[in-house]
């Protein structure tokens, strides 16, 4: 089976050959071609000839477009540095002093150049892989794309002190983010990744009442456009585990911060679950036969509907010896 066949089929719930491996790769992508971070950031044709360079060398089931959570920010006005070897931060969010979203339009009918620099890296790793390897796009989540907008701390107190507010600022960034998934899928990803790493920062009911609603429009844009949905929530969702699948997303990646023992009997049978060994300790500074080791440990508590990867990005420094393991593992099993 083509990697393209395999995870559509485990998704389908047909028979697969072997399990997909679908890591987020970044920094160490660029590492592994010798170029500044800040150029794969910035220019999609770094990007995607990393990615592709990628599977030159190892069997991964995906080519992907994330990079860094600011495109949406930086074109509705927030100022970015960029690093040679690392992601770029934000050094003022855009929306920090805002009163009221009535006068802030989203961006349209094109969107902004750094968005539009993703949607071109699709088009582009389409006409190389299409078909044959998933592509993978990525679009930030209502919480964590008010976070970028507003800043954590500052969002965190209005969810005391001004809930309303934050609930119409999540509802633009949804739009903002309906609008640029489907730009993606258009372009050729198959795959629509959402990163909402802040809604691990919020309570159960917050998520459920404010997050989740707004996680479901964005996933059904993305089922419409005819793509597939992927979760991301960084940090410990272990409270969150019953709600997240309810989002609709076929993938659901765990983070590491708890047993992957407990994800199945709480999220059910249906979403495929990534994850979750630690990408440090069980990654970077394990073993190749300890990587296999976790990669193990995690299928038995996720059963087949399992994608291969652990709970965060592969960090930079990883042994190719350890990354080779992981993907071994998904290969032989």
């Amino acid at each position: 089976m083509s990697a393209f066949e395999r995870v559509h089929a485990l998704v389908a719930r047909q028979a697969v050959d072997h399990l997909p491996a679908m890591p987020i790769v970044m920094i160490w992508a660029a590492q592994n071609c010798d170029v500044s971070y800040a150029d794969y950031c910035r220019d999609y044709r770094v990007l995607c000839d990393c990615q592709l360079r990628l599977l030159e060398d190892y069997p991964l089931d995906v080519v992907q477009l994330i990079s860094d959570p600011y495109r949406e920010t930086a074109d509705v006005g927030g100022e970015l540095q960029y690093y040679e070897d690392g992601p770029p931060r934000c050094l003022k969010p855009p929306f920090a002093e805002l009163e009221k979203l009535t006068d802030v339009a989203i961006p349209g009918p094109s969107l902004g150049r750094r968005m539009e620099d993703r949607v071109a890296g699709a088009g582009y790793l389409k006409e190389r892989v299409g078909g044959e390897v998933p592509i993978m796009g990525w679009v930030e989540g209502p919480i964590a794309q008010a976070t970028d907008l507003r800043g954590m701390q500052t969002l965190m107190m209005d969810l005391v002190d001004r809930p309303e507010f934050v609930g119409e600022l999540m509802d633009w960034a949804t739009e903002l983010e309906i609008a640029f998934a489907r730009a993606q899928v258009q372009a050729g990803c198959d795959i629509i990744g959402i990163g909402d790493a802040a809604a691990s920062l919020v309570s159960p009911q917050v998520y459920a009442e404010m997050v989740l609603p707004r996680e479901q429009r964005i996933v059904a844009a993305i089922h419409e456009a005819g793509a597939i949905a992927r979760l991301h929530i960084c940090g410990n969702t272990r409270r969150l585990l019953p709600l997240m699948p309810l989002t609709g997303c076929e993938i659901i990646d765990l983070d590491y911060l708890f047993p992957i023992e407990e994800a199945r009997p709480q999220m059910g049978p249906e979403p495929i679950i990534l994850g979750n060994f630690d990408p440090v300790s069980e990654l970077l500074h394990a073993t190749p036969e300890q990587v296999y080791a976790s990669c193990a440990r995690c299928h038995a508590a996720c059963g087949e509907r399992h994608i291969v990867g652990p709970g965060c990005e592969v960090p930079p420094g990883t042994p190719q010896a350890n990354l080779a393991a992981m993907l071994r593992y998904a290969a032989e099993h």
